[in-house]
């Protein structure tokens, strides 16, 4: 009686080293993605301290003397952290609006295509620009929109209008930030919602046909619906990031006459890091950004868990 007591138990450690060792690989595997996030994105970490240091060069983070909220109050305290703050959400928050439905309705167009050429040429054309670098596509800006030579407004001209200087009037430059940044973004984010609506069982489609729905009407009734976990998942990751506006467009598209408009936190934090050396005030000002994206994130998805039940966290 006792020797089978014993016996499940032993059995037991047997079956589980088994299975240990039958999975090793695996937990190698899982062990090097790891060690890089533990090295690579966790352990920088520390540096955030920095902003609540008076930090030095020479003495180095630990060395440098600790200034608690000093960096934090002067930001707060300065007369541009209002317009940087508000110029860095008008331009997220118009980025978000403009730029979130398009890739959708593209992915429904696309999949209500019957021609595979035709549908396949729309996504080549599309999916081409997400390639191409912020530089080139700062310089097509400059060049296109050029108030002499750039084809703009010489078709402006040509209509006649009268030509515009977009890049040295402060009006043009959110919605030529925004909108070249949808015509490049567009084709690519539409490849997450065309996948999701392959997964569309066809018998809904044919089920709606036989009840003479329109094309419009499965649209709304079966199309939608079924990617809705994604656009909301999508969405939840896109709010959380209000205020990371990119650094390298803005920054390339800045000019004296539009930075009322165009100063934003990323321009603002290089400004004072890498060009006045000013790493503690400007960690500070980033850690803030941070703060507010993560706020942003955990209230949407939590907004989201109440009313659709899907969240991200």
């Amino acid at each position: 009686m006792m020797h089978r007591l014993k016996n499940p138990g032993a059995s037991s450690w047997s079956y589980r080293k088994k299975r240990i060792r039958k999975s090793l690989p695996y937990y190698v595997l899982i062990l090097l993605p790891l060690v890089y996030l533990l090295v690579f994105r966790y352990y920088p970490m520390l540096g955030i301290q920095i902003a609540f240091r008076d930090f030095k060069v020479r003495g180095g983070i630990w060395n440098s003397p600790w200034v608690g909220m000093k960096h934090f109050e002067l930001f707060f305290s300065s007369s541009a952290s209002g317009m940087i703050i508000r110029n860095t959400f008008v331009l997220s928050l118009y980025s978000l609006l403009a730029g979130f439905p398009i890739p959708i309705i593209l992915a429904i167009c696309l999949n209500e295509c019957r021609s595979q050429k035709f549908k396949r040429f729309t996504q080549m054309i599309t999916y081409m620009p997400y390639f191409i670098s912020t530089v080139v596509l700062v310089s097509m800006i400059i060049q296109f929109t050029d108030i002499s030579t750039g084809f703009v407004n010489q078709i402006i001209v040509k209509l006649g209008g009268r030509s515009v200087n977009f890049m040295g009037t402060i009006t043009y430059f959110r919605s030529l930030y925004v909108w070249t940044g949808v015509w490049q973004t567009m084709g690519y984010s539409a490849i997450v919602y065309l996948a999701a609506l392959t997964g569309v069982p066809m018998d809904l489609y044919d089920a709606a046909k036989v009840d003479g729905a329109s094309k419009l009407r499965r649209i709304i009734n079966i199309d939608i619906p079924y990617i809705a976990p994604t656009i909301i998942t999508l969405f939840i990751l896109n709010t959380g990031s209000i205020l990371s506006v990119g650094f390298e467009k803005i920054y390339l598209m800045q000019n004296s006459i539009n930075t009322p408009i165009s100063e934003v936190i990323s321009t603002y934090v290089y400004k004072l890091g890498l060009v006045n050396f000013n790493y503690s005030f400007s960690t500070a000002v980033g850690l803030f950004n941070s703060l507010v994206n993560l706020c942003m994130l955990v209230m949407v998805n939590a907004i989201s868990r109440q009313v659709s039940q899907v969240s991200v966290l």
